[in-house]
């Protein structure tokens, strides 16, 4: 895989261009995931987390998740920039998707907007969506970046690409 940059086209945004330490800004975007066959969620209320080399991701409004879709599970990990997570398994019908989501319950001072809400992994979830449009999921599902054409790369997570 190339580290080679790409040339943001109109309307786009480069990853490359966010910032490092990540930035949280919220979006008017309406972000719906289905799973399990169901729309669990739909909400105009999400933020963003943009760092340096990663495609967004989309924090949702716990509160605004169908009941009982977000169990919480055992186990945290910790990011540098945003503190200590904790993880939920996602829920609907009859589908499970272990740890598919996360939060961060007592954010570090800067990501207090996250506290109340949750991210999922894409590539765990049937689709996910960004103003209607299907969101592709970044490689090794370790960051759970949502790719639209919106943002242009490379992105950082694939094979080859932990050294950048």
């Amino acid at each position: 895989m190339t580290s080679r940059h790409v040339e943001p086209g109109p309307g786009q945004e480069s990853v490359w261009n966010y910032p490092r330490p990540p930035r949280v800004e919220r979006t008017p975007a309406v972000i719906e995931v289905r799973f399990g066959g169901r729309l669990i969620i739909s909400t105009s209320d999400a933020v963003r987390v943009l760092e340096t080399s990663h495609p967004p991701v989309y924090y949702l409004p716990i509160a605004d998740f169908a009941p009982g879709v977000l169990v919480p599970v055992e186990g945290t990990s910790h990011c540098e920039f945003k503190g200590t997570a904790g993880y939920f398994d996602v829920v609907a019908g009859s589908a499970r998707s272990p740890r598919g989501a996360w939060t961060y319950p007592t954010p570090v001072p800067g990501y207090e907007d996250l506290a109340t809400r949750a991210a999922v992994y894409p590539s765990r979830m049937d689709e996910c969506t960004v103003d209607g449009e299907r969101v592709r999921s970044q490689e090794g599902d370790f960051y759970g970046g949502w790719i639209t054409a919106a943002v242009v790369g490379p992105f950082k997570g694939g094979a080859g690409t932990w050294g950048w």
